[in-house]
C-alpha cells in the first residue's frame, strides 16, 4: 500500500508580512523607484489595511536594505550605489581570500562544529524567509572562517566591510530562490574545502562567491533603473 505523502506545514503569513511582500515586489519591479516616498496612509488605503502592519512592513524592509527611514520624511526607497557596491565588494574580494588562506590551517574541530551550526541555522532562517537574519548569519560565518588569520588590523577592515555590505548582501539573497540556493551551496562547499585542508580551493571559491554577489547586485540595479526610466 503506497505511503501517503508527508504533509507540508505552511507558516501563516501575517498582514505585515503580506504588506512587506507587496511593497518589496513593487520596489524590485521598479514601480517604486529609488527615492520614492512610501507614505503609510496611502499604502494602507491601497492595501485595505491599517497603518500598523504597514509600519511593521516598512521596518522589515529597512532591515533588508530596500527602504530608508528618514527623520521628518518617513520611509523612502533606498538609493543603491553601483560604485559603492563595486568598491566594497572588490575590497572584500582582495582581503577575505588572503585572510582565509592564513586562517584555515588554524581552524579547530570546535570552529568547524560552530560553522556547521551556523549553516544549519542559516538554512532554517532561509526556509522561514526571515530576511533580517540572513546578513547577520552571513557575517558570522565569514567572520569565523577568517578568525584564525591572526591579522587584527586587516580583520578590523574586513569587519567594517561586512557591516557596510550587509544591506546589499540581504538584498542579493532576496532577489531569487536561485540566489539563496547558490549562496547556501557555496557556504557549505567552502566549509567542506576548509575541513579538507584545501586552502587554495576554499580561497578561490570565496573570491567567486563575493564576485558573484557583486555582479548580481549591479545587474539588478541597472535593470531596475531601466524599468523606472
Amino acid at each position: 500500500m503506497p505511503k501517503a505523502p508527508a504533509s507540508t506545514k505552511l507558516r501563516p503569513v501575517t498582514v505585515a508580512e503580506a504588506a512587506a511582500e507587496e511593497v518589496r515586489r513593487k520596489i524590485m519591479s521598479g514601480e517604486y523607484p529609488e527615492g520614492f516616498q512610501l507614505k503609510q496612509d496611502a499604502l494602507a488605503a491601497d492595501m485595505g489595511v491599517s497603518r500598523i502592519p504597514i509600519r511593521e512592513a516598512l521596518v522589515q524592509l529597512e532591515g533588508e536594505g530596500l527602504v530608508r527611514i528618514v527623520p521628518h520624511k518617513g520611509a523612502v526607497v533606498s538609493e543603491l550605489s553601483i560604485s559603492e557596491i563595486a568598491e566594497l565588494f572588490e575590497l572584500r574580494g582582495l582581503l577575505e581570500p588572503r585572510l582565509l588562506r592564513m586562517s584555515v590551517p588554524r581552524l579547530t574541530q570546535a570552529d568547524f562544529a560552530e560553522l556547521d551550526s551556523i549553516i544549519a541555522e542559516y538554512r532554517r532562517e532561509l526556509e522561514a524567509q526571515h530576511l533580517a537574519r540572513w546578513g547577520e548569519l552571513n557575517t558570522r560565518l565569514h567572520d569565523l572562517l577568517l578568525s584564525k588569520a591572526e591579522q587584527p588590523r586587516t580583520m578590523a577592515i574586513v569587519d567594517s566591510l561586512l557591516q557596510q555590505t550587509d544591506r546589499y548582501t540581504r538584498l542579493q539573497l532576496s532577489l531569487s530562490a536561485e540566489s539563496i540556493k547558490q549562496a547556501e551551496d557555496e557556504h557549505q562547499e567552502m566549509v567542506r574545502l576548509c575541513k579538507a585542508g584545501d586552502v587554495r580551493g576554499a580561497s578561490a571559491l570565496l573570491k567567486r562567491h563575493i564576485d558573484h554577489a557583486c555582479e548580481e547586485l549591479k545587474a539588478f540595479i541597472l535593470s531596475r533603473r531601466r524599468l523606472s526610466a
